[in-house]
């Protein structure tokens, strides 16, 4: 399997909408978490880029769908869906983000795989387990990074990725777990071999 070089990611554009997001074509990896889960940070790190997905000190402000692409032949992207959670938003906003999410989610043809970002420390909250039901009624891979495993001792997070593995043994056929630290640069390689057997596979 050929290794696809993340550094050159460079963003395409945002989309509020499916309607606006760019051509259906090519491979995709959306990346999915509550709004503190690091899921920037993440995407941040696995392309060795310090800004190319915003960190916000107030969660929840990408209310947009992000496309970012990488170089090479075929169309290739990475998307930063919005986050959810702690945003000071009308309850009618979030009704909006979740509709644009889960029609992206269900229309998108190109979409291969769904990044799910948790912090290690509160791990399948409920926003969680709503992206797992819509992955699960796609068949849609889900790959889930428990991050900021650094917050914990080496045991502690063992343990934690062990309970989350225990919990999701009905989806074991389409979801995996790993750890993740984005400061550490732990589970690095682990998460690039995923993005690589959706993205490369086209």
């Amino acid at each position: 399997m050929s290794r696809l070089n993340y550094q050159t990611a460079s963003f395409l554009t945002s989309a509020p909408t499916l309607a606006q997001c760019p051509a259906d074509l090519g491979a995709e990896v959306a990346f999915a978490g509550r709004s503190n889960a690091g899921k920037s940070s993440a995407i941040n790190t696995l392309t060795q880029q310090k800004a190319l997905a915003r960190t916000s000190k107030t969660p929840g402000r990408t209310q947009l769908i992000n496309f970012f692409t990488l170089a090479g032949g075929e169309p290739r992207r990475l998307v930063d869906l919005p986050g959810y959670g702690f945003a000071k938003v009308p309850e009618q906003v979030k009704l909006e983000w979740q509709r644009h999410l889960a029609e992206y989610l269900r229309e998108r043809q190109s979409l291969r795989g769904l990044v799910l970002v948790m912090d290690v420390r509160h791990p399948l909250t409920e926003f969680d387990e709503m992206m797992l039901g819509w992955a699960d009624d796609k068949a849609m891979p889900v790959h889930i990074l428990l991050t900021k495993a650094d917050k914990l001792r080496s045991g502690a997070a063992k343990n934690a990725l062990q309970q989350v593995r225990s919990r999701l043994r009905e989806w074991e056929d389409l979801v995996s777990v790993q750890l993740f630290s984005a400061l550490k640069r732990q589970g690095l390689d682990e998460a690039r071999d995923r993005l690589d057997g959706w993205l490369a596979s086209d």
